[in-house]
């Protein structure tokens, strides 16, 4: 079993900047697609950046994609979504996902994920 835990959301102005945090225990993510996704109330949980363990290349929504950027620090056991220019329409919660094995189409999928941490609130208002 993974647990997951994100933490670093908070309440911030259109423009400001914030980076979240997912810590892993139980596994380490080495060999884990990590993912964060997100969610408003009414809707469905949205895919918003992927890592692979076998590769460098990272995923984005296209509307996310030049201001949030995914990292992951397997030494830490943590991943990280970096997300600048925020604009009011990314105020969501902010889910950090894992999964041993998914194939690349899958990989946007909330459902294809084992894991899931608790998720922490983003607000973006002035």
């Amino acid at each position: 079993q993974m647990q997951l835990a994100e933490s670093g959301g908070g309440l911030v102005k259109p423009g400001d900047s914030l980076t979240l945090s997912c810590v892993a225990s139980g596994r380490t993510i080495s060999s884990y697609h990590m993912a964060w996704f997100r969610q408003t109330p009414g809707k469905e949980r949205e895919f918003v950046a992927g890592t692979r363990p076998t590769t460098t290349v990272k995923y984005y929504d296209d509307s996310v994609k030049g201001r949030f950027t995914i990292s992951r620090d397997n030494a830490k056991n943590t991943v990280y979504l970096q997300m600048d220019s925020l604009k009011p329409e990314d105020t969501a919660v902010y889910f950090c996902a894992a999964d041993r094995h998914l194939i690349l189409s899958s990989i946007k999928l909330a459902g294809q994920y084992d894991y899931w941490g608790q998720g922490t609130q983003v607000t973006v208002s002035s």
